[in-house]
């Protein structure tokens, strides 16, 4: 027993000096997480702000004309009419996107230097003379991590207060990533060193996975240790007497409040480790099947030839004269819709034959019919309209569509969809892994529940109180660490 204590003190010991620093960094930048929530990034709501609205009188061409002037020999995957270089286009997304003005049925065929440095000043409502190129971009940089597939980049600094940096995508023809001075500082005490995304590692994404998966492990096995030794440590009398407990820790000092803030911590940082390391999903476990639901929905490829020609008197009439931002042409059970963006708050769908607002909800009846059409054969086990977020559909700023239609199928993974009644669209599967992964990843990582989530600020203090226990208990244990290694430096040089 003697020889397996020293054993696993020793192992805790030195596997804690080599991991400290990070333990220590993965606890503070938690918390600049809490804030900050992830990269910097371009919102959809922050996109549309900066879009210019839709001048329809302009628009000439039909979306079947500008699929004839864009060679669309196939079904696009996305059709959306809205404003580049301040005329109204159609951009297909087939693919690499494909660029068809609306007024004359010219294509955006290079967006060079001067047409992005146009689309940024646009964007950012300033004169180009207060836009700097930097270069274009053919491999994603620190902060476009992640949009390789909108590449090349145009990157552009803007003489403003913030420091504000643009990246222009030739291939969408917009503003794809702004950082600004502060996002850019707040990522790099939060997100970059929580997540590891410096970016010469991150472009080697193996290479970024075995790193997370290998240093979060470790850290596991240090807490295991750690609690496993606060517990064998621990030596009280006979009989045990509660008022005597402090009498009973064998350590004095900063080790005395290191196994204190070890025992009250400890099993938060087994947690964190060990759910970190199944975040990056290791060996593929919790990957979800695929399914068919999804294309059941639209009913049918997207089919431009559905869609009339753009009557702006008409949209005017429909919309009270509110000019629109983004026109998505969509296919919902069969049927062609436009998804208007930017007159209201939330998109607004609208017929597309008769050109009205369509507010009420596609029946359930009909969504549980393509829900068949999707899973033929699968017997459907239960079927409920939420009103609330359960433990799978949630959204931190409550900003995912309710109510939902959720429906439980007997298939194999036991499938969860949940569908938004309103768009007739799917917005979550879950497969009995991935609600696993849900509860043993991001539930005892984040610590998301709803009991105290949505309870604002409480969740905040809740975690912030926790990382700070971490990040102490941690640091006591990296200072007595090294204080030792220094003690035993000293003593083999005077020796």
């Amino acid at each position: 027993m003697v020889w397996f204590r020293k054993g696993m003190i020793l192992i805790h010991r030195y596997l804690g000096i080599a991991l400290s620093v990070l333990v220590v960094t993965w606890f503070l930048s938690g918390i600049g997480m809490i804030f900050a929530g992830g990269m910097p990034g371009l919102t959809q709501q922050t996109r549309l702000e900066h879009l210019p609205a839709l001048d329809l009188a302009r628009t000439r061409l039909s979306p079947s004309q500008a699929a004839e002037r864009g060679n669309m020999t196939r079904s696009p995957g996305r059709l959306v009419l809205l404003t580049i270089m301040d005329r109204p286009a159609y951009r297909f997304d087939t693919g690499p996107s494909s660029i068809v003005f609306a007024d004359t049925g010219e294509l955006l065929e290079d967006v060079g230097a001067a047409e992005a440095m146009t689309i940024a000043s646009r964007f950012i409502q300033l004169p180009e003379s207060a836009l700097h190129p930097v270069g274009v971009l053919t491999e994603p940089d620190q902060w476009t991590i992640g949009q390789s597939d909108q590449m090349p980049l145009h990157k552009f600094t803007v003489d403003d207060a913030a420091a504000t940096e643009l990246y222009v995508s030739e291939s969408r023809g917009e503003v794809s990533m702004r950082t600004t001075r502060g996002t850019r500082a707040l990522a790099w005490v939060a997100a970059i060193p929580h997540w590891f995304f410096f970016i010469e590692l991150r472009r080697h994404d193996a290479l970024w996975r075995q790193a997370i998966m290998w240093t979060s492990g470790l850290g596991a096995v240090l807490a295991i240790f750690g609690i496993v030794l606060a517990a064998i440590q621990f030596a009280p009398s006979r009989p045990f007497q509660v008022k005597r407990i402090g009498s009973y820790i064998p350590y004095a000092g900063l080790m005395r409040w290191h196994y204190i803030t070890g025992v009250v911590f400890g099993l938060f940082t087994l947690t964190w480790a060990f759910s970190g390391m199944l975040s990056i999903e290791p060996f593929d476990w919790a990957t979800p099947g695929r399914g068919g639901v999804r294309a059941a929905f639209a009913g049918g490829p997207l089919d431009v030839s559905l869609f009339p020609p753009m009557d702006a008197a008409a949209w005017g009439e429909a919309l009270a004269e509110r000019g629109p931002k983004e026109v998505e042409l969509v296919r919902i059970q069969g049927d062609p819709y436009y998804v208007v963006r930017g007159v209201e708050p939330k998109p607004l769908l609208m017929e597309a034959r008769q050109l009205r607002a369509r507010r009420e909800p596609f029946s359930i009846e009909s969504l549980i019919s393509r829900m068949k059409d999707g899973n033929p054969g699968v017997p459907i086990v239960e079927s409920q309209v939420l009103q609330d977020y359960d433990s799978y559909y949630y959204s931190q700023n409550r900003e995912s569509p309710l109510p939902v239609l959720r429906v439980k199928f007997d298939d194999p993974e036991k499938t969860w969809v949940y569908v938004d009644p309103a768009m007739s669209r799917v917005v979550g599967r879950f497969t009995r892994r991935v609600r696993l992964e849900r509860w043993i990843s991001q539930g005892l990582h984040r610590l998301d529940f709803s009991f105290w989530y949505y309870n604002r600020p409480f969740w905040n203090v809740g975690m912030i109180a926790l990382l700070v226990g971490g990040a102490t208990s941690s640091g006591i244990g990296l200072f007595v660490g090294a204080r030792r290694l220094i003690r035993n430096a000293k003593r083999i040089a005077g020796a």
